[in-house]
């Protein structure tokens, strides 16, 4: 289990790119099931998520 410090990090690299794909947002949800689901910053980052899909899609299309 990563501890929430790892997942941030890991996060900031993973989105920070700007360059989204499914993949990327494949792998975010991987990084969200490793924190617990009461997680303040598993709530904060599944709406960041949900957000840059959004965006993602509006994007494509």
């Amino acid at each position: 289990m990563l501890t929430e410090r790892e997942i941030s990090r890991s996060w900031i690299k993973l989105l920070g790119t700007g360059e989204h794909t499914d993949e990327t947002f494949d792998k975010a949800e991987l990084l969200l099931s490793e924190l617990r689901p009461e997680n303040p910053l598993r709530h904060r980052l599944s709406l960041e998520l949900q957000e840059l899909r959004r965006l993602y899609a509006k994007k494509r299309g």
